[in-house]
């Protein structure tokens, strides 16, 4: 009766564990046989190598040299239309050029070389108004409004900003990148940001004029292209 017991016993706990299973405590000493699980669908053998390789070039398609050539070409046809702006078309354009007196022996050739820019693009000196505002931290705010007053195609800020020894270069680099973008976001005329952000003066002065060559003829080239784009592209 013991043993019966004992055996009753086990063929509940091995039933317990393996519910999927028949339990066959009597037949197979207590062990409960699992239901045999389905064989794989694909059967890859590990010598076939190159079967493998079939089997996934089958499942894969690979383009034809045609339609990598079409896929290529699709950019250069006739129906995508590329709006891009001009510089040789800058005539009756008007521009608005902002210049922070800060750090003036860098800012004064930065805007000199903007104005030779425009010149030799055949922008009218009466076309330009330049505007100078105390540094770069105030050029947002009269970007803004020069682009607000309607009377611009495109207003370059001009700037620089020289690292020192506290936190104060960030604060107003950051001031000033983030104030010209929203200038010319909430204006809806471009505002080129023009403002140098340099370590040390050598490197400000390499870039207004030095062996950098100017960052102000540079943006005056980006005000006239930009300006050009939203005139005769983005009407």
């Amino acid at each position: 009766m013991a043993s019966a017991a004992s055996a009753s016993s086990t063929g509940c706990l091995v039933r317990s564990r393996f519910p999927l299973g028949e339990c066959q405590h009597h037949r197979n000493n207590g062990i409960a046989l699992l239901p045999q699980l389905p064989k794989p669908l694909i059967s890859l053998s590990s010598s076939s190598s190159s079967s493998k390789a079939a089997a996934i070039a089958i499942a894969i398609p690979t383009a034809t040299a045609s339609e990598r050539k079409e896929r290529s070409s699709f950019a250069r046809t006739a129906a995508v239309r590329h709006l891009v702006g001009s510089v040789t078309t800058a005539h009756g354009l008007r521009f608005a050029v902002v210049v922070a007196r800060f750090n003036e022996i860098v800012t004064k050739p930065l805007l000199e070389g903007a104005l030779t820019t425009f010149n030799n693009y055949s922008v009218q000196e009466e076309d330009i108004d330049v505007v100078w505002v105390p540094g770069s931290f105030e050029i947002g705010v009269v970007a803004q409004r020069l682009g607000s007053s309607g009377r611009y195609h495109a207003v370059l800020c001009i700037g620089a900003v020289i690292r020192g020894d506290t936190t104060h270069y960030d604060a107003v680099a950051n001031s000033a990148a983030s104030g010209v973008l929203s200038a010319g976001l909430k204006s809806g005329v471009p505002c080129i940001f023009g403002v140098l952000t340099c370590d040390n003066m050598e490197q400000a002065l390499n870039r207004a004029g030095g062996k950098s060559g100017n960052k102000g003829a540079e943006t005056a080239l980006t005000a006239i292209e930009m300006a050009s784009l939203f005139v005769h592209q983005l009407k």
